[in-house]
């Protein structure tokens, strides 16, 4: 069944998701602050409208795709925001990693204007946004998931309600340390192995197919090795997403040891300029200690 849905938030994430909704055959209509974003969707036949709130008067699903929690709190909530134009029985999805705290708070002013809200982040990177392959794990009420289910397949390829508002961000922030802290230990080893003179291409065939094996090292390994740290998600992202894990946990009075690590590793590589690389350049903070380049022999 083909929608009117909108679309706030065209990054490297948002582009490609709104291509992949035309494909399916929605009509979109769009925004961004981003104009040469905007031209390239209007090129490709979506509607472009000026404010968030003209692009809930126009949708019935409205999905946002921003970079932090107050960016998704003004364009839902601004003078000129999506729940101001929104109509009863619109849903709006947020697809950005943000709090579960204000992921719940959005969902509570949505219910009172009868508008339905999923908080419902993503994970697979550029890659995944571009083929469709994304992993969505989604909060919010059940039959506001059914109703948006099927958009929610036309741009990923596993979908699943985690559970009630807040549940899909928390699952991201999850999924944010294994995928962070999995990058870090693995670049520990890969300079290890680097200072020790071994052939770092050949290593990672050997222990690829053990249980050392994962997607980030299959992922990350060969783009370190051509020295390619093009973003598929930015370290700044990603700290972000960290920022957010920690201060979930202290709210939680959840210890987490290994992630005020990883969140101190990120602010050194800001500091040395590094911040907008993919986050597989968090090897060059192990790099930088150890006085050792990770290359192709």
């Amino acid at each position: 069944m083909t929608r009117k849905i909108g679309f706030i938030g065209l990054g490297i994430m948002g582009k490609p998701m709104s291509l992949n909704l035309m494909k399916a055959g929605h009509t979109l209509t769009v925004n961004d602050i981003n104009e040469a974003a905007v031209e390239a969707l209007a090129e490709a036949g979506a509607k472009v409208a000026r404010t968030p709130k003209e692009v809930a008067e126009n949708s019935e699903i409205i999905i946002t795709m921003l970079p932090a929690s107050k960016h998704v709190q003004s364009v839902v909530q601004g003078e000129n925001g999506v729940l101001a134009g929104a109509k009863e029985g619109s849903i709006i999805i947020d697809m950005s990693s943000i709090t579960p705290a204000v992921s719940k708070a959005l969902a509570e002013e949505a219910a009172k204007i009868g508008v339905g809200f999923l908080d419902a982040p993503v994970s697979g990177g550029e890659p995944g946004a571009i083929n469709g392959t994304m992993a969505i794990m989604a909060g919010g009420k059940e039959d506001v998931f059914e109703e948006a289910k099927s958009v929610l397949y036309d741009m990923g390829k596993t979908v699943t309600l985690v559970g009630d508002s807040g549940s899909g961000v928390t699952a991201k922030l999850a999924n944010q340390i294994m995928v962070n802290l999995n990058i870090a230990g693995m670049s520990e080893a890969l300079v290890l192995a680097a200072k020790a003179g071994i052939d770092i291409e050949k290593m990672y065939h050997a222990i690829r197919g053990g249980l050392a094996g994962s997607a980030v090292l299959d992922a990350k390994v060969p783009l370190i090795l051509e020295r390619n740290f093009v973003p598929g998600g930015t370290m700044t992202i990603n700290m972000k997403d960290i920022t957010n894990v920690m201060d979930t946990a202290h709210d939680l009075d959840v210890s987490l040891p290994l992630s005020s690590q990883l969140l101190e590793i990120f602010h050194a590589l800001k500091a040395d300029g590094k911040i907008m690389d993919d986050h597989g350049g968090i090897v060059q903070y192990y790099e930088k200690l150890a006085k050792v380049e990770v290359r192709k022999a």
